[in-house]
């Protein structure tokens, strides 16, 4: 079973935003934690479900960013501002990144341009981005570090691979993780690997967040996956990371050119794959950084 749209996910988890950039609130019962920054574009959106849902806000205490890519921290640093009671919470690393003006720039100008392209150009400053300079992190979540979220647990699992500073959560009361694009993209009715940052150590987080009892599987992208299909997802996003790997090396030797390679595989791995919410030349970015990552490794001095 699948959950794209916003509304319940279980008795304890609310899906909100959109489909295609989702964050989800935690109901601790007398206290709660929202998990994912979103786009800035969704905005609107949530405010206009924390109201019909009937959400308190007051009852928010914890925001967690799973990682610092933009797509993942728009929507958050509205929220900070309009709820000021929120403790941010993200890896130590990612704390370190939102203070990085490269990383705050991406942020800031590739919000901006999707909130062009859906006609809320004017929102930026509104939304806090123009301007901005760096993001706030309150608190740090440390692998294996378990907090409570009124009568929930939250633990915190380090999972590098996507990025360097991507976080998972697990809730084991509701067999629950929360893992962001680090156990892979849903495309479609396919996954998409995302080893952008290291793709060996990509797969070793997909392993590692295997090993817990997982009933409801949430993701930052296209919606939640429950019973088979959340015990199934990180099982069938291994599959694909390996059959991605062999694409990669299959084009790498047979091009031995970087650029004309990042194209073929970009191609053939967003075919069919619906409409994803990042232009092409994201996607061919995302693709370009596993493919050099590969060719670097297997390839050493081979490829142009």
């Amino acid at each position: 079973m699948r959950i794209e749209q916003p509304g319940r996910v279980t008795d304890r988890i609310t899906l909100l935003g959109r489909s295609e950039s989702c964050i989800y609130l935690v109901d601790g019962r007398g206290e709660s934690a929202i998990l994912g920054g979103g786009l800035s574009y969704i905005i609107p959106d949530v405010l206009n479900q924390v109201r019909t849902l009937g959400i308190d806000p007051q009852q928010i205490k914890t925001w967690v960013i799973h990682h610092t890519h933009f797509d993942h921290m728009g929507a958050i640093i509205y929220f900070k501002k309009k709820w000021p009671w929120i403790k941010v919470m993200a890896s130590a690393k990612a704390r370190e990144k939102l203070t990085e003006p490269r990383i705050i720039t991406a942020i800031r100008e590739m919000n901006q341009a999707l909130l062009a392209r859906e006609g809320q150009a004017d929102k930026a400053g509104e939304y806090g981005l123009t301007g901005l300079q760096a993001i706030e992190v309150d608190e740090v979540g440390s692998d294996g570090e378990v907090r409570s979220c009124g009568d929930l647990s939250l633990e915190f699992i380090e999972v590098p691979g996507h990025s360097p500073c991507s976080l998972a959560v697990y809730l084991p009361e509701q067999k629950a993780l929360f893992a962001s694009d680090a156990g892979g993209i849903p495309f479609g009715e396919r996954i998409l690997a995302a080893g952008n940052s290291n793709f060996d150590l990509y797969d070793q987080s997909l392993r590692k967040m295997a090993r817990y009892d997982i009933e409801v599987y949430l993701s930052e992208h296209y919606g939640a996956f429950l019973g088979e299909d959340g015990r199934n997802f990180l099982k069938r996003s291994m599959e694909v990371s390996r059959k991605t790997r062999e694409v990669i090396i299959e084009v790498l030797s047979r091009t031995k050119d970087f650029e004309k390679a990042t194209e073929e595989i970009t191609d053939r791995l967003m075919e069919g794959g619906g409409g994803f919410v990042m232009p092409r030349e994201v996607n061919a970015a995302i693709v370009g950084q596993m493919t050099r990552f590969i060719a670097q490794r297997e390839f050493p001095g081979q490829v142009a």
